[in-house]
C-alpha cells in the first residue's frame, strides 16, 4: 500500500485579499470558527501515524485545534518573499509593478530578493519525498495553501505556471498517495451507488 499524505489547509485569519506574503499573523476569531465547525468532519485525521504542520502561527493553531498536536517542519514554511513579505499583492504591485509583473511571469524569478517560485516548488517537493515510506503509512500536514499548491504542482510534475491556476480554500483537504519522486493526487469523497431498478 502506498504512502498517503493529506493534506489540510490552515484556516484564514484575514479576507483572501487582505493576505500577506509569508503571513505570520495568528488565527482571528472567525477563524477559530472555521476550525470548531470543521473539527469533527476533519478530526479522523488525527489518526494518520504522523502529523506535521507548517510554521505560521494560523497552521501551528489550526493543527491544534483539530486534535492533531502536530510536529511543527520548517520546509513547510511558506515561499521566502524577501522585502515583500507582509506585504499584500496590492501592496507590492503599487510600490514595484514592473518586478511583480517579472515574479508573476518567471518561476525563476527572485526580484523581491527571496526564494524563486521553482526553489518553492522543489523546496516542498523534497519534504514530501523524504516522508516515510513505510507500507500504509498515513501522513496529515496542516499548511499554508500556497504550500499545498507547490506540493501538488511537484506532485503532478506540472509545469511551474500550474501554481497559479490552482485554488486552495481553508480547511480544504487534498492527499496524494506514492512515495518519493512518484506521486498522485487522490479524490476522496462519497461515490454516488447505481440505483437498483
Amino acid at each position: 500500500m502506498p504512502l498517503r499524505v493529506t493534506f489540510v489547509a490552515a484556516a484564514r485569519s484575514s479576507p483572501l485579499l487582505a493576505e500577506r506574503f509569508e503571513d505570520d499573523r495568528p488565527l482571528d476569531q472567525a477563524g477559530w470558527g472555521e476550525v470548531e465547525r470543521a473539527a469533527q468532519e476533519l478530526l479522523p485525521l488525527a489518526a494518520a501515524e504522523l502529523r506535521y504542520c507548517s510554521p505560521t502561527p494560523r497552521s501551528r493553531a489550526t493543527g491544534e485545534g483539530l486534535g492533531y498536536a502536530p510536529l511543527v517542519q520548517l520546509a513547510l514554511r511558506d515561499c521566502g518573499m524577501g522585502r515583500w513579505r507582509g506585504l499584500t499583492l496590492g501592496e507590492a504591485m503599487a510600490r514595484e509593478p514592473e518586478a511583480v509583473d517579472a515574479w508573476l511571469a518567471d518561476p525563476r524569478a527572485t526580484p523581491h530578493g527571496g526564494e524563486s517560485l521553482v526553489d518553492f516548488i522543489t523546496r516542498v517537493g523534497g519534504w514530501l519525498d523524504t516522508r516515510p515510506v513505510d507500507d500504509g503509512c498515513r501522513v496529515v500536514a496542516v499548511a499554508e495553501p500556497s504550500v499545498i499548491r507547490a506540493a501538488l504542482v511537484y506532485a503532478l510534475k506540472a509545469p511551474p505556471s500550474t501554481y497559479w491556476n490552482i485554488d486552495v480554500r481553508p480547511l480544504s483537504t487534498t492527499s496524494v498517495t506514492g512515495r518519493g519522486g512518484r506521486w498522485n493526487l487522490r479524490f476522496d469523497g462519497v461515490s454516488a451507488q447505481p440505483s437498483r431498478a
